[in-house]
């Protein structure tokens, strides 16, 4: 079968498995880029609680440039899905280049700028006077790699809706087993702590950058990176961000709840708070990539079969998702609430650190089975062009309720507060979000793809 055969004609959920099976292991490899850091870090004999914390820190800095690779990679990738859906490769192919001129651009400012003010951000993000050197150090270094990170995250969503997931997978591996083997080198051998763990993540990145680079100038790819379409124009790039808006928000309100949560954190239960906070996101982090690869494997289905005018395949894709992401989301949710310690010891060697975290981790991930709900919900919105009512949805769980929840849960409950906040917030925008979809899925279908 031909990749349109495919994505016409093939079945929906073996299709759907078929994708998502290396874009989950892609994601659940980049996760392993900062969660193999913080596991080393975690481990260094004496001072590895006080630097993982320090590293943990610089999370927000981390996805904000995440952020930003999505609001080019997930807002342009599912308008070429649909261009190409349509039979028009030539937009297509334009959505790439200006998306790939555009990440170079964001690379350079983001770096400029970060660079600059990185110590008072640190600070604001919920740095202490102990944990300070630490975070500069690493994040120091990672800035330096901004534009490889832009480039293999952004542009990877461009090949797989082409069809080519298993080659989007091994560029995620081909960086990740690099910073695996390079971590314990940097960090233990060579004595460079948390400047080791960042080269080794800048110098990985690197790798899955120009992997992903060779694929978009070889034979085997549909949309090719022409140098000559490096410009940028209102009419395209307008609609990609657009649409790219809601998963740069989610992103970037991780970003912002963390600073939040670190901040407040750092008030009113100082650095083993944070440290708590650090461990949390990470094991978060590694939950919801699973979850996001599989929305990376449903979405090409979603849009192809929108902008095609076959609206069962869409239904039958959405219903897929959402069987998958709730049933993912509620193991999850069981293991952690059984096994906490399990999950937080991988993160550090400091018992007592991991007896303060257990009872928090067990608060913070107590809505999490619900979580799926919204995820598939707000995901097929995206993979439909939606981009309005999936900004609201994104916006709705961090933004409108997380970060209130958490200043005001913390003047009244002090540590504990900050943890309730999550698994309120959860419950409430998936409910949200599954009556938002609901009262549009019908209509958006029968009104079809923008021409």
């Amino acid at each position: 079968m031909t990749r349109e055969e495919l994505m016409a004609k093939a079945p929906v959920g073996r299709l759907i498995l078929r994708l998502a099976i290396p874009t989950i292991c892609a994601q659940l490899i980049n996760a392993l880029y900062s969660i193999v850091d913080r596991i080393y870090l975690g481990h260094i004999p004496g001072t590895g609680g006080i630097v993982l914390t320090g590293v943990g820190v610089t999370f927000p800095i981390l996805m904000l440039i995440t952020a930003f690779s999505n609001l080019i990679g997930a807002g342009g990738a599912p308008l070429a899905s649909i261009q190409l859906g349509s039979g028009n490769k030539e937009k297509a192919e334009d959505i790439l280049n200006q998306g790939a001129c555009s990440l170079i651009i964001i690379s350079i400012v983001l770096t400029v700028l970060f660079s600059v003010f990185k110590t008072p951000l640190l600070f604001l993000f919920g740095a202490s006077s102990q944990t300070i050197g630490y975070a500069e150090d690493y994040i120091g270094i990672y800035l330096l790699g901004t534009v490889f990170v832009q480039l293999a995250l952004g542009l990877n969503p461009f090949i797989t809706v082409q069809g080519y997931s298993s080659f989007a997978m091994i560029t995620i591996i081909i960086g990740a087993v690099m910073n695996i083997a390079l971590d314990p080198l940097f960090i233990f051998v060579l004595s460079m702590g948390a400047k080791g763990a960042a080269l080794a993540t800048i110098l990985s990145q690197a790798v899955s950058a120009l992997w992903v680079l060779r694929f978009f100038s070889s034979k085997r790819t549909i949309l090719r990176l022409r140098l000559s379409k490096f410009r940028i124009r209102k009419e395209v790039m307008l609609p990609v961000l657009m649409l790219g808006v809601s998963p740069f928000i989610m992103a970037a309100t991780e970003a912002a709840i963390n600073i939040v949560f670190n901040s407040t954190l750092q008030r009113t239960g100082g650095d083993a708070a944070v440290g708590t906070m650090t461990m949390i996101a990470s094991i978060m982090s590694f939950c919801w990539m699973p979850l996001q690869g599989f929305a990376q494997g449903a979405q090409p289905v979603i849009s192809y079969n929108f902008g095609a005018r076959n609206s069962d395949r869409v239904r039958q894709a959405f219903r897929v998702f959402l069987v998958t992401a709730v049933s993912y989301a509620f193991i999850m949710m069981a293991l952690l609430e059984l096994f906490p310690s399990f999950f937080l010891s991988l993160f550090t060697g400091d018992a007592d650190l991991v007896a303060y975290a257990v009872p928090f981790t067990r608060i913070y991930f107590c809505g999490l089975g619900i979580f799926g709900i919204q995820m598939a919900c707000q995901q097929t919105l995206l993979g439909l062009g939606q981009a309005k009512i999936s900004l609201f949805i994104a916006l709705l769980r961090k933004v409108i309720l997380l970060i209130p929840l958490v200043l005001l849960f913390s003047s009244f409950l002090g540590v504990k507060g900050v943890f309730i906040a999550e698994p309120v917030s959860d419950i409430t925008s998936a409910l949200t979000a599954l009556t938002v979809f609901t009262l549009n899925f019908r209509k958006i279908l029968e009104k079809g793809p923008k021409k």
